[in-house]
């Protein structure tokens, strides 16, 4: 419990930090600023996502495919950062994924419903970074979004790009 408080207040803080020091450096900000410091969190959490599931599989076996890589996202790595899997995994079996998550732990100190909606995008930055680094570890380069339409549910696309 102590732990995912830490860690929700650390991701706004960092969030925080990012959006203060890209408006100093500017004074007000328009869209190219704002996908500017999105870009950042993405990259953070990129290298973060890197970091943990180097950890978490290094004793597990090998995955046999792209859909059992994505099972122990939505299970494995998903409980170890946001202590609950996610509720819904979806696909097209073409290399798309749908991944829901109905309380999604960054959101949940925002707000429910709508009232916050356009605040979301950029508490949603980082833990795009953090699936799309761990994929990349696990030999899968993708590209993810994030998409909330009532807080705190949150779906998280991931399209994986064949080489």
């Amino acid at each position: 419990m102590t732990d995912e408080a830490l860690f929700e207040f650390l991701h706004m803080e960092i969030v925080s930090h990012v959006y203060k020091e890209q408006q100093a450096s500017k004074g007000e900000m328009d869209n190219k600023d704002r996908a500017v410091c999105v870009s950042v969190l993405e990259g953070m959490g990129f290298r973060v996502g890197q970091g943990l599931i180097e950890r978490l599989t290094r004793d597990s076996p090998s995955f046999k495919d792209e859909l059992d890589i994505m099972k122990f996202v939505c299970k494995d790595f998903w409980t170890k950062v946001f202590r609950r899997q996610v509720d819904n995994l979806r696909t097209n079996h073409q290399g798309t994924y749908v991944l829901q998550d109905n309380k999604f732990t960054l959101l949940t100190q925002l707000s429910s419903g709508k009232q916050y909606l356009d605040q979301a995008p950029k508490y949603l930055a980082f833990s795009c970074g953090m699936v799309r680094g761990a994929l990349s570890n696990l030999g899968l380069d993708s590209v993810v979004t994030a998409e909330v339409s009532v807080m705190p549910s949150c779906k998280f696309q991931v399209v994986i790009q064949k080489l």
